[in-house]
Formats: structure tokens, C-alpha cells, sequence
């Protein structure tokens, strides 16, 4: 993020790149999730920004006129949350988006909410619980589908629906982190990255520059006047 930061530079009205990060969801839709580790402590602002990034994002690369926002917290009432999550709320609710409120863990897989915003730690935890818990599933299925003869001939019988399920958990599948707010296109993919993630990577890439993304993140962030931290914010008040 760091070196993506310096050599492209930032869009205009983002003070912090963020890596957002998609997730299968029991709807057969992905959610995204953002920020998953490129800004460890963020400001309520920042998470303004990664509210309006992300719903950009999502728009282009997946086609949905109004994804729903949610902001990750430890319940769904307004008031629930730490400083920073009960300060961004309030200036989330103020934003031209389909922000639906606060939202918990589980939201990210059931698919109530397209778009998840959070900070870049709690994000981070996120993401590798996720992979830990794949890995550990797949392991365990492994295990249970070779264990005895009955279970290696339902395997063969039902082989066609646990393909179909392993790509949709294949991380892969998704390329890897869009990092939202340079002026280019970075897609910062895992480092074990096969071969399938890395042309899936190039692909959101293509559709990311063919969906003019940047432009339209910029756009919509000087239309919100949520530009560079207070300063910009002021301005924009005083303006309307």
C-alpha cells in the first residue's frame, strides 16, 4: 500500500487508500469488505471515504445500481460500537449511498449488505479468520469424505456439487484486494497467488480501468464535498 501510495499517488478527496477485499455470500452474491489492512487506525472520515470508494467499486465491477452499506459493529443498533464507529455512523447517515446501519460479523456471508466498511485492524482480523476458517473447513471435509467407504461413494456421487462449492470458497476466483483510491489500478493478490488468481486479478483489473473507477470514485467524492479530512469538509459546508 505503501509503495502503491508513493508511486501513484492518491485520487483527489482521499486522504487513505483501502484494500477491499470481496466475499462469497449465502445469497449467491459477493459482499466487500474494505478496509482489510492497509490502515490500521483509521478516523471516522476515513471511513466516510471508504464508504463512498467501495460503493463505486461495487457499482462498476459487479453491476448493482444501489448496494446496500453497512458499517461492521458489534450490534445493529445506532448506538452500538466504539468511538469511532458511533462518529462515523452518524456521518454515514448523512451520505447520498444506501447505507442501512450498522452491521455484525456475520452480515459479511449472509449477504444483507453488498459493502462492508470497517478499519483496516478489524478488517485485517476478519480476512484471516475467513481464510483460517476455509482452510479448516476443506480440511475437515477432506478428512470426513475419505474416512470410510460409504463416504468415498457419496463424494463420488455428489462430486459435481462440492466443485461447484470449492470455487465459490476459492479465494481465486476473486483475483485479490482491490486497492481503492490510487491513481491506477493496483490489485494486491496473496502471496501463495496461482496461476487462476493471478489472470483473475488481471481481469479486475481491465474492469476496473473499462469501468473508468477512479474517475467516477472522484466524482462522487466532490459531490458529497467529503474531500481531505475537516478542512475540506468545512468548505464544502459553507459552499451549500
Amino acid at each position: 500500500m505503501a509503495t502503491a501510495k508513493i508511486e501513484l499517488g492518491t485520487l483527489g478527496g482521499v486522504d487513505r487508500p483501502a484494500l477491499a477485499a470481496v466475499f462469497p455470500t449465502s445469497q449467491g452474491r459477493a459482499a466487500v469488505l474494505l478496509d482489510v489492512g492497509a490502515n490500521v487506525d483509521c478516523k471516522p472520515h476515513n471511513l466516510e471515504q471508504f464508504a463512498v470508494m467501495g460503493e463505486v467499486y461495487y457499482r462498476v465491477i459487479f453491476g448493482m445500481e444501489r448496494p446496500r452499506i453497512g458499517l461492521l459493529s458489534i450490534g445493529q443498533e445506532d448506538h452500538k460500537g466504539n468511538d469511532l464507529t458511533r462518529e462515523a455512523f452518524a456521518l454515514l447517515k448523512q451520505l447520498p449511498l444506501n447505507f442501512v446501519g450498522n452491521v455484525e460479523g456475520r452480515d459479511l456471508y449472509n449477504g444483507r449488505v453488498e459493502v462492508i466498511v470497517c478499519d483496516g485492524f478489524i478488517g485485517n482480523v476478519a480476512l484471516k479468520i475467513s481464510e483460517g476458517l476455509v482452510e479448516t473447513m476443506s480440511s475437515l471435509l477432506k478428512e470426513a469424505l475419505s474416512s470410510t467407504m460409504s463416504a468415498k461413494v457419496g463424494y463420488v456421487l455428489s462430486r459435481r456439487a462440492f466443485q461447484i462449492f470449492k470455487k465459490r470458497m476459492d479465494y481465486s476466483e476473486y483475483g485479490g484486494a482491490t486497492l481503492l483510491g490510487v491513481r491506477g489500478v493496483c490489485i494486491i493478490c496473496h502471496g501463495g497467488s496461482n496461476a487462476n488468481a493471478i489472470k483473475n486479478a488481471i481481469r479486475v483489473a481491465a474492469e476496473f480501468a473499462q469501468g473508468q473507477v477512479n474517475e467516477k470514485i472522484e466524482g462522487h467524492l466532490a459531490a458529497t464535498a467529503i474531500g481531505h479530512v475537516q478542512s475540506g469538509r468545512s468548505a464544502g459546508a459553507q459552499g451549500r
